[in-house]
């Protein structure tokens, strides 16, 4: 009969922290990579380095800051790389997340899809950055400290991006500039 095998210490509050944070991150991986799969696997990259840094001495105080940090940088080295660029360029966005209330009638169901289209296609739309720091700010609720920080960046350029990502979305949305 086997020894039964010793749970380290980190397990449980890795386990504690993949519970909390794991629908957010893909969320975000999606947002900013727009695409299922690669969403995924981006998450996956950042869950494994949270397993390593829940092991080591040295660990952050705002684990939910410090897993938005690491999957930005993550998503942004996904684009980056050269053939994400033309695996891009040569297929169409796999499926959309569905979110229904109750049971839709046909026209309800039609109105739904085209207007959730027509806000996906102006997202996609949005230059990388505006892109990032709009879900920062405005889906993760960021201050725009927090997202000048994070992104790199000064809280004048945030909102700048920020600005412009919002007239863009509502010029392509039909809505005034």
């Amino acid at each position: 009969m086997g020894a039964l095998r010793e749970i380290p210490p980190w397990h449980a509050g890795y386990e504690a922290l993949y519970r909390q944070h794991c629908g957010r991150v893909v969320r975000l991986c999606r947002l900013l990579l727009d695409d299922s799969q690669e969403a995924q696997d981006v998450a996956q990259e950042v869950f494994l380095k949270l397993a390593r840094v829940s092991e080591a001495p040295n660990q952050p105080r705002e684990w939910g800051a410090w897993l938005t940090r690491v999957t930005v940088n993550a998503c942004r080295d996904r684009w980056r790389s050269g053939w994400w660029r033309w695996w891009r360029l040569r297929h169409e966005v796999i499926e959309e997340v569905d979110v229904e209330d109750g049971e839709p009638t046909p026209e309800r169901a039609a109105l739904s899809g085209e207007v959730r289209e027509q806000v996906w296609g102006a997202f996609r739309q949005l230059p990388r950055r505006q892109r990032e720091i709009f879900v920062l700010r405005h889906l993760e609720g960021w201050s725009t400290q927090e997202v000048a920080d994070a992104v790199g960046v000064t809280t004048g350029s945030v909102k700048r991006h920020l600005f412009r990502a919002v007239q863009r979305l509502r010029k392509a949305l039909g809505g005034r500039p």
